[in-house]
């Protein structure tokens, strides 16, 4: 390939984003990836891009890749309900199940301080929303919805009582509640489906208009849940499946709340954001929310961006549960998409897949670098690399030459005073 084959937008303003807005036209939903869990770079320029969305195209909520009660408190605090809190920094403290940097981290802090400013100015119905996707959530969900329900209605709270005490010899350990029902024909299904019917027919009053909402929500993350973990004994495809698969339908449900002209941001990583039948992940069986929105929307109302980078450092651990620790990103591998963007400069830049429709070599899978919440920089040749054909699996792609490690909220960054500003916005 030659010195610059295909056109791109060097990036290191908010105006720059310019070209990437233009691209989104009127799509309704707009997914933003990362390349991994821990880099500062991708939840700045998501923030940048968000507050472009939100200010310019109407765009009504943000959805991560992040558990529902945790981020429906951070919704509570931006949006100003009763009892919600006032200090950011604390109320990120609610990310408590690892990996707590993901979610409890100062650029996060950054986006929730403009969404909070950004809602003080609107009427209720018009501000924006945080909410969470994943489907982890079991026994917190179990508990917020118990919790509620002891108040309101008894006959359905009796249901989560009995779905609660069904999971209790698990002692909260998914892994061990997996494996029981691998080796005995019995679990907590029936329970779980109970208990969602029963909170499905049951209407309340509160003064947080999303609490109907929310109750039905820990219902349905508990009902997945429970489906997630007896799915990931079996090591096939099904848990990853069952787990994007709630995450749509979680994302349907918001989209539908918010009425039918509706707009959502998606923060996840590029594994769930990117269409994955354009990867190997296909021949695994495997597809991703991504792929389901444009099946659902349509490609002209789902836009998808990646992000990458070269080489820097990345907030990760060795193994699952493992300390959370600063590491090196090595350079890109030889032949990878992220090598081709640094050999042909080491801009910042935007590019459109439109614009990478000529090459016939990007038409064939080409690696693509994913770096998880576990890392090993020493074996990153071996297993961090999606095969990928880019223009097809992105509408475009965000690409930084060097990224530094995010900055999690219980590292106190520079000594032990929480800053005045938030200095990792570019």
């Amino acid at each position: 390939m030659g010195n610059k084959p295909f056109q791109y937008t060097a990036i290191t303003k908010e105006k720059d984003l310019d070209v990437l807005l233009q691209e989104i036209g009127d799509a309704r939903v707009v997914m933003l990836g990362e390349a991994s869990h821990g880099t500062s770079e991708y939840y700045t320029w998501r923030t940048a891009i968000s507050r472009r969305l939100i200010q310019e195209k109407g765009f009504n909520f943000i959805a991560v890749e992040g558990d529902w009660p945790e981020c429906y408190a951070v919704n509570r605090l931006i949006k100003g309900y009763p009892g919600s809190g006032s200090k950011i920094a604390e109320v990120l403290e609610v990310y408590r199940r690892w990996p707590t940097w993901m979610w409890a981290n100062w650029e996060v802090a950054a986006l929730v301080e403009w969404m909070r400013e950004h809602n003080n100015l609107r009427m209720q119905h018009e501000k924006v929303g945080f909410y969470g996707l994943d489907v982890y959530s079991l026994w917190e969900s179990l508990e917020q919805i118990l919790r509620f329900l002891e108040k309101n209605d008894g006959q359905a709270a009796e249901a989560a009582r009995i779905a609660i005490n069904c999971f209790e010899p698990f002692n909260r350990d998914p892994q061990t509640y997996a494996q029981a029902t691998a080796f005995v024909p019995t679990d907590c299904e029936r329970e779980v489906i109970e208990m969602l019917t029963k909170v499905q027919q049951q209407r309340s009053l509160s003064d947080d208009p999303e609490q109907d909402f929310n109750t039905k929500q820990n219902a349905l993350v508990a009902a997945n849940a429970e489906k997630y973990y007896r799915a990931m004994i079996g090591g096939s495809s099904n848990s990853w499946n069952v787990r994007d698969s709630h995450m749509m339908e979680t994302l349907d449900r918001l989209l539908e709340l918010h009425g039918p002209n509706a707009k959502a941001i998606v923060w996840e990583h590029n594994t769930h954001v990117g269409d994955a039948s354009y990867t190997d992940m296909a021949d695994h069986g495997m597809f991703n929310i991504g792929q389901l929105a444009r099946q659902k929307y349509g490609r002209d109302n789902v836009k998808l961006v990646g992000f990458g980078s070269y080489q820097g450092t990345v907030i990760a651990g060795k193994s699952w549960g493992a300390p959370m620790q600063k590491m090196d990103v090595p350079p890109a591998v030889e032949g990878s998409w992220e090598e081709m963007l640094h050999n042909m400069s080491t801009d910042d830049k935007i590019i459109l897949s439109k614009d990478l429709k000529h090459l016939p070599e990007l038409q064939e899978r080409i690696g693509h670098r994913a770096i998880g919440v576990v890392y090993d920089p020493k074996y990153e040749m071996f297993g961090n690399y999606v095969p990928t054909v880019i223009p097809e699996r992105y509408d475009a792609f965000i690409y930084f030459d060097e990224t530094e490690a995010v900055h999690p909220i219980r590292m106190k960054n520079r000594g032990a005073k929480e800053p005045d500003l938030y200095p990792w916005n570019y």
